[in-house]
């Protein structure tokens, strides 16, 4: 794998030469930063030119993120709006004998010993997402599995800084972005037959997009909405 920086009319472009059949060209949130991955056949000249070609596609897709919406900081104080499964609630904290974090009517409540500072409020909240997430998680993948007739594989829960998910498909394991649990169950939905399908195709090609439009119809509209739903701080797929 080689890797070259080239600016191309004003565009600084980071290009990835590896062992793939096509050009794949790439704008990442949050700030339009842009990639191309490259068949290591092509010269560089030729993969300047095939930018050159998209560069109105790049100025869009960049103009898109930096009009989307980003979720603020948060400093887990009562009466702060949260989100959870798509919905929004207002955050209770409590002082309790034990920890403890769950729903109550339109209240996320976090029960925790007195003198719990942010940092330790905000690991209780995101356990309780962990939790939760993984629950859902863990039916999606075992109802496509079924449909896929796919061994139902491993799965693993964390913070990523570029992706919704993964897959490694040598080793037949799924990631997925803690950051979804905050999401409708529509956009954990296609995260999971998203990764899933890259058990038969790694690549996103016309074979990816039958598998996906076979498995889940509906792909196109929630991978539209879980785009336009507010970014994390942090640079997310």
């Amino acid at each position: 794998m080689i890797k070259e920086s080239v600016k191309v009319v004003g565009f600084d472009v980071e290009v990835t030469f590896k062992d793939i059949k096509n050009l794949h060209l790439r704008v990442h949130p949050p700030h339009g930063k842009v990639t191309v991955s490259s068949p290591l056949f092509y010269d560089l000249d030729k993969v300047k030119i095939y930018i050159a070609t998209k560069l109105g596609w790049i100025k869009k897709e960049q103009q898109k993120f930096l009009n989307q919406l980003r979720e603020q900081p948060r400093d887990f104080i009562t009466q702060e709006t949260h989100y959870f499964l798509g919905a929004k609630y207002l955050l209770l904290v409590q002082i309790g004998e034990r920890n403890r974090v769950y729903i109550d009517g339109d209240k996320l409540v976090v029960q925790t010993r007195e003198g719990a500072d942010r940092a330790y409020k905000e690991k209780l909240v995101y356990q309780f997402y962990r939790k939760e997430l993984r629950i859902r998680l863990q039916r999606y993948i075992e109802e496509y599995s079924k449909v896929m007739g796919l061994e139902i594989p491993d799965f693993k829960i964390r913070v990523m800084r570029t992706k919704w998910g993964s897959c490694a498909t040598e080793l037949k394991c799924l990631w997925f972005n803690i950051e979804l649990a905050k999401k409708p169950l529509d956009s954990i939905e296609y995260v999971v037959v998203h990764e899933l399908v890259h058990l038969f195709e790694r690549h996103h090609n016309k074979r990816f997009v039958l598998l996906m439009d076979e498995y889940l119809p509906s792909w196109r509209l929630q991978k539209k909405i879980l785009n336009e739903l507010a970014l994390p701080m942090y640079e997310v797929k």
